[in-house]
């Protein structure tokens, strides 16, 4: 008995079919080269499979030129942007050399003009080196010591003021106790009315509101006034005479009545300091006193 699957005919998969039209019109291409044959049905037939062929090459063709192009340009513009950061990166770096040039003119210009105010005395510049502290210059070291004529109880001023006193000297450093440290106390005066008091030293009145606080302040009158410069005073054991410290910000009555207190705004930048002038002078030896910094007299 005859299978209905046997009956079946076999198929010719579609991969043997299209090489075997293949080889056929390459056939028929090389015959028609070699024998000059031109037109009719074969020549119409090569026309129709290999003119849609050699249009896709030539599509083909194109589109990879094209992309080799667009590659090319893509590579130029890498390395025009790489030239360009070269030159971005070297003008930065110019820009911040003329701006930290700016600064230490701008330093130094303040230093000659402290320097010019304050003509009556002797000074050495000095730069700082270290800090005790991470935020504020409350106790610092400075590049200039005994062999440069600083020693211990010379007074230091920086910016428009008073920043410190020097407590302990070597022979290439001295160390500096500002007057924001809280074992800090000077005696001060209002300029306007001469009036006196004490300005204490508060690294936390400080860091809250960048003021220092001021006590025992005689003014019955009430003459003092919002802005009045403060100066240190002339009963001053420790600092030299008419160095302002500051401004006052607030003033306010004591429960005593007798008395007033209140902030000031210091004319110094504690945050920030980096050059000071010494006063190579020293008002009163007390080098004793100036060492003992737990002391509550002033400082």
């Amino acid at each position: 008995m005859i299978s209905y699957r046997n009956m079946k005919k076999k198929k010719i998969p579609s991969k043997y079919l299209l090489a075997v039209l293949t080889v056929v019109c390459i056939v028929v291409i090389f015959t028609s080269l070699v024998f000059g044959i031109s037109g009719g049905p074969l020549s119409d037939a090569a026309g129709y499979v290999f003119v849609p062929m050699q249009d896709g090459i030539n599509q083909a063709g194109l589109w990879l030129s094209d992309k080799a192009n667009d590659f090319k340009t893509l590579s130029e513009v890498l390395e025009e942007n790489t030239a360009l950061q070269e030159q971005v990166d070297d003008l930065t770096m110019q820009l911040n050399e003329i701006k930290l040039d700016q600064y230490d003119l701008e330093q130094y210009q303040q230093l000659l003009g402290l320097d010019e105010e304050y003509s009556d005395y002797d000074k050495v510049a000095a730069s700082v080196i270290a800090s005790d502290t991470s935020n504020w210059f409350s106790t610092f070291t400075i590049n200039r010591g005994k062999k440069d004529g600083v020693d211990v109880g010379m007074n230091v001023i920086s910016g428009s003021g008073l920043v410190g006193i020097v407590t302990d000297a070597g022979q290439n450093y001295a160390k500096v106790r500002s007057i924001i440290d809280d074992s800090s106390n000077v005696s001060a005066m209002v300029l306007t009315t001469k009036d006196n008091f004490n300005v204490s030293g508060s690294l936390q009145s400080m860091s809250e509101s960048k003021l220092l606080p001021f006590s025992e302040l005689q003014d019955e009158d009430d003459e003092v006034s919002l802005g009045d410069p403060v100066v240190t005073s002339y009963v001053s054991d420790q600092y030299q005479q008419g160095l302002l410290i500051g401004y006052i910000y607030e003033i306010e009555d004591d429960p005593n009545n007798l008395t007033k207190s209140g902030t000031i705004t210091p004319v110094v930048d504690f945050e920030h300091l980096q050059n000071v002038l010494v006063i190579t002078a020293v008002k009163n030896s007390g080098e004793a006193d100036i060492a003992a910094s737990s002391s509550t007299e002033e400082q």
